[in-house]
């Protein structure tokens, strides 16, 4: 009788939990999107505390000017001076050709038609359907960007909460990490510490071998480009090498931009650029990524490719720029944690 009387008092506990463990799993779907917000911005926290670091070590003298929120102030006002000066010197001469082939396109579109009836099954063009579907994508396309305006301006403000976010990280980062190890106990918390710390000091290798890659895939695109002829050569390969930042989708858009631009004059540029792409393409995937990104995160190239879909599907282009680091953090928890659990 008694562990009767007992028994509703021993399956208490395991169905509360049960029913709390259920209310935190919904909880966490409904706010699903901040939480991914949060853990991209602590993950671009991670990857940029090492360049604050740096420039608060620079000094003039024993002077140290750069200093905690001072460095990254003084990194925010030349990031925005890198943007002003790209918009100043690159922009102006598009805006003008934009104005100048709106105003040229029916007299325009002739000779393109022209050059298309070259092509095999394109001498049917006629250049007044031509002219009126370029007109009607036009006012589609502006009538598309009115009616999206809500979603470009939710958006942008995701966009600031995560840039607000990533420097509320890096400032006060290290009191939050502290707070959630605090949790632990004391021989758990510092093995997960080392871990850690071991994960982010790779994110950082990975940082420094991504901007390796943008820094020679704009170099080299940027030379091509001139040597082509291709016009805005020095603004298109400034785009090359940021979008880089942005796996597959980034070198999609750079050669849908550059080979936009080059079919204005001819179709020989536009030959070169797409033979430029697709060897450059081959040389970074079979070289240049091995060597750099594989050494540095210690990943192969199919869990780093994997990583990338999964990123994109699960969150775009955000969950893109961040399944590296991801995937990094990820490796590290299961080598400490399921291959070395007998060690501990």
């Amino acid at each position: 009788m008694k562990e009767s009387a007992q028994q509703p008092h021993d399956v208490r506990g395991p169905i509360v939990f049960a029913f709390a463990l259920a209310l935190a799993v919904y909880l966490a779907w409904v706010v699903r999107g901040l939480l991914v917000l949060l853990y991209v911005s602590a993950l671009f926290a991670v990857v940029l505390t090492p360049v604050v670091r740096a420039t608060s070590r620079l000094r003039v003298g024993r002077w140290k000017p750069f200093q905690g929120s001072v460095a990254i102030l003084i990194l925010l006002l030349a990031a925005a001076a890198a943007l002003a000066a790209f918009g100043f010197l690159a922009l102006p001469p598009v805006i003008r050709d934009l104005q100048t082939l709106s105003g040229e396109l029916p007299t325009r579109v002739p000779a393109i038609l022209a050059k298309l009836k070259q092509v095999p099954f394109a001498d049917r063009l006629n250049a007044g359907e031509v002219i009126s579907w370029v007109q009607s994508s036009l006012s589609s396309a502006a009538a598309y960007l009115l009616l999206s305006f809500k979603a470009w301006a939710g958006a942008l403000v995701k966009v600031a909460a995560g840039f607000v976010l990533t420097l509320y990280f890096i400032l006060e980062g290290g009191a939050a990490y502290r707070w959630f190890l605090s949790f632990l106990p004391p021989q758990p918390r510092q093995r997960l510490d080392q871990t850690l710390q071991r994960a982010a000091l790779r994110m950082e290798k990975w940082l420094l071998g991504q901007l390796s890659l943008m820094l020679i895939l704009g170099t080299v695109s940027t030379i091509v480009y001139l040597a082509l002829g291709v016009r805005y050569a020095y603004a298109l390969g400034i785009l090359t090498g940021l979008l880089n930042v942005i796996p597959v989708l980034g070198a999609a858009v750079s050669l849908a931009l550059a080979m936009l631009v080059a079919v204005i004059d001819s179709w020989g540029r536009v030959l070169g650029v797409a033979i430029f792409f697709g060897t450059y393409l081959q040389i970074e995937n079979s070289w240049l990524v091995p060597r750099i990104m594989q050494s540095r995160v210690h990943l192969p190239a199919l869990a780093i490719f994997t990583a990338l879909l999964l990123g994109s599907a699960l969150g775009g282009i955000p969950g893109a720029m961040v399944a590296i680091p991801t995937a990094v953090l990820v490796s590290v928890l299961l080598d400490e944690y399921l291959v070395r659990k007998n060690e501990a």
